[in-house]
């Protein structure tokens, strides 16, 4: 068991981001009985959940003449323009079904239309807050240990904007899988470990 301090994220473990889903990560499913053994051993879990309105502005369908993987620039910076995906009551949205989900507490993200969401802590202009730190605080919790999809968008924004809030951060890279877009997945992996994140 880990200690009251210390909780478990999982990031966005949805049917859009395994095998066959719009949004498909390679072995996304994988992961999964790992993700549940390891809930176990923790006091706190928190699920996240990208939670998209159709036509979201992160759609490449939103921008005619524009395809998926586009890189375009948003008022917030540069965005990354992805497949339809998670789209809100849809199936592709609901966590996969051999996901536990008993957890604390679920964080849905990317549910504002003009701003796309990675993170578990903040939006995407990085200013926007979730809510997520706070409720951590309040239960006096100062270290976690992230997994999930995908290691080099979702799950390292979380790590990066979890040690920016000053939590202690490791990222079991064992129960996380990524996209990988032009070398985003080894860039993203240097980037936790030089922010400080412990990575496994």
């Amino acid at each position: 068991m880990h200690p009251a301090d210390h909780a478990l994220i999982v990031i966005d473990v949805q049917n859009d981001f395994c095998p066959g889903g719009a949004l498909e990560v390679k072995e996304g499913d994988v992961i999964i009985p790992g993700i549940n053994a390891l809930m176990n051993d923790f006091d706190a879990v928190i699920l996240t959940q990208d939670w998209h309105p159709a036509g979201h502005s992160s759609f490449a369908s939103s921008h005619p003449g524009r395809s998926a993987y586009d890189m375009i620039e948003m008022s917030y910076g540069p965005q990354v323009l992805w497949p339809d995906h998670c789209i809100q009551m849809t199936g592709g949205a609901a966590f996969h079904p051999a996901l536990r989900t008993d957890a604390n507490m679920i964080i849905r993200k990317g549910f504002r239309p003009g701003i796309d969401s990675y993170s578990a802590f903040f939006e995407n202009d990085r200013v926007t807050p979730t809510g997520l730190a706070g409720y951590l605080r309040t239960r006096g919790i100062d270290a976690v240990t992230v997994v999930g999809l995908a290691t080099d968008f979702c799950v390292s924004y979380s790590a990066q904007d979890a040690i920016r809030m000053g939590f202690a951060v490791t990222v079991l890279t064992e129960l996380c899988r990524g996209i990988d877009l032009d070398g985003s997945l080894a860039s993203a992996i240097d980037g936790m470990r030089r922010d400080g994140a412990r990575v496994a």
